[in-house]
């Protein structure tokens, strides 16, 4: 318990509280996004294919401008370009939100501004996994990574649950517009943070900085290894939480209210992940991470039969709770074996590559769904998680390295 308590002493930190409750404030309006934005396409065209273009373009987006992100992130203001990307996005949500209410919401104008999230997100990610290491000592990192990851992944389980409630009563324009107000809110909050210094990425091109980033990439094993595995498993997560999910519950369920009961018991999950996270220690914490992988496939089966509703939910409460583990002792160790001048780089190249294939999983879940239907495109869902965490494992850096 001593951990717990040391963790959560951080809170009284200016630097970490203000922190966590920018996570707190932009994801829970963020978790609203996905819903609102899936049935919104959904009830605009009634097509699971029409739709996965939409949720597929922020992700294509981000891949394009990932390492550009994380470099400007190293050689520039990490502050800066967080709050700065959250001003974006926020302009991006209201003149969404706006096309929606005003009955001007097309599949290509929605797909643009999506696209422009999906720039704003490309330049937060990197720029933040980095900033965390001037926010807090060397020795706090991983509970600094639970509170964080908590705030960030337990919002979604208020979020999830307020945003199916929302778009079955007032629609998908009203609750992009709670999202856009978040966005604000927590760029302010950011905007009156105190870090500490930032390193200097110390080279004189942008160019060069991406290539000593990718040459400290390449050297470690284990990353790379991961970050191959995760190819597979996002765009398998994101095919099922952004489309395949959403339309099942429409279809078979009782729609966005479901699926935000389902959606929300991620999130909780990931409240007990993050309490969990600051008592474990494991002498390999990147074996002890890859065998989380395993539990984020019982959506996909759970869903395939399909069953209640709350079987369902219990086991996405089990994915959230592996999914904050790993993500904790992931971005944990990559702060500890990375220098802190080129973490941005590094985490823009570990965030491409696990993104890579998820446009690609979405658009091909919603024609694999039209065309197999809902089982078939579940279990190779499931298959894409299970076979690729089977397979990291047999790599010996996953299973030997350690953070000493």
């Amino acid at each position: 318990m001593s951990d717990i308590r040391e963790g959560l002493a951080l809170l009284k930190k200016p630097n970490v509280n203000r922190m966590f409750v920018a996570y707190l404030v932009s994801y829970t309006g963020n978790a609203m996004a996905p819903i609102a934005m899936a049935f919104g396409v959904l009830d605009l065209t009634g097509r699971t294919s029409d739709a996965s273009f939409v949720i597929a373009a922020p992700t294509l987006a981000s891949i394009l401008v990932l390492l550009i992100g994380g470099a400007v992130a190293d050689r520039t203001s990490r502050q800066k370009v967080i709050y700065l990307s959250e001003f974006c996005a926020m302009a991006s949500q209201l003149t969404m939100a706006w096309l929606f209410l005003s009955g001007n919401a097309t599949i290509p104008l929605l797909t643009t501004f999506m696209l422009i999230n999906g720039i704003a997100m490309a330049f937060y990610a990197p720029a933040a996994t980095g900033f965390i290491i001037q926010l807090v000592d060397e020795k706090d990192l991983q509970a600094a990574n639970a509170l964080l990851g908590t705030a960030r992944n337990g919002a979604v389980a208020g979020g999830a649950a307020l945003g199916g409630i929302l778009v079955a009563t007032i629609g998908a324009g009203a609750t992009l517009i709670v999202d856009a107000v978040s966005f604000g809110l927590s760029a302010l909050l950011v905007l009156s943070l105190a870090p500490r210094a930032q390193m200097s990425a110390g080279s004189e091109s942008m160019f060069e900085d991406l290539r000593l980033g990718w040459r400290e990439f390449i050297s470690h094993t284990w990353l790379w290894a991961m970050v191959a595995q995760f190819a597979l498993v996002v765009a398998a997560s994101e095919a099922i939480y952004g489309l395949i999910g959403p339309a099942v519950a429409r279809e078979m369920m009782g729609g966005s209210v479901d699926w935000g009961f389902i959606a929300a018991g991620f999130g909780v999950g990931t409240l007990a992940g993050g309490i969990i996270a600051m008592r474990l220690h494991p002498i390999h914490p990147m074996r002890f991470a890859a065998i989380c992988v395993f539990f984020f496939c019982g959506v996909q089966l759970t869903l395939a039969v399909p069953t209640a509703v709350w079987i369902v939910a219990v086991a996405a409460f089990v994915h959230g709770l592996a999914s904050q583990i790993f993500s904790v002792l992931w971005y944990t160790t990559l702060q500890k074996k990375v220098p802190g001048h080129m973490l941005s780089r590094i985490s823009a190249y570990d965030h491409l590559g696990s993104i890579a294939l998820a446009p690609m999983g979405i658009v091909i879940g919603g024609y694999l769904y039209e065309a197999l239907g809902f089982r078939p495109t579940l279990i190779i869902a499931a298959l894409a998680i299970v076979v690729p965490t089977a397979l990291v494992l047999c790599v010996r850096d996953v299973r030997m390295m350690t953070t000493r």
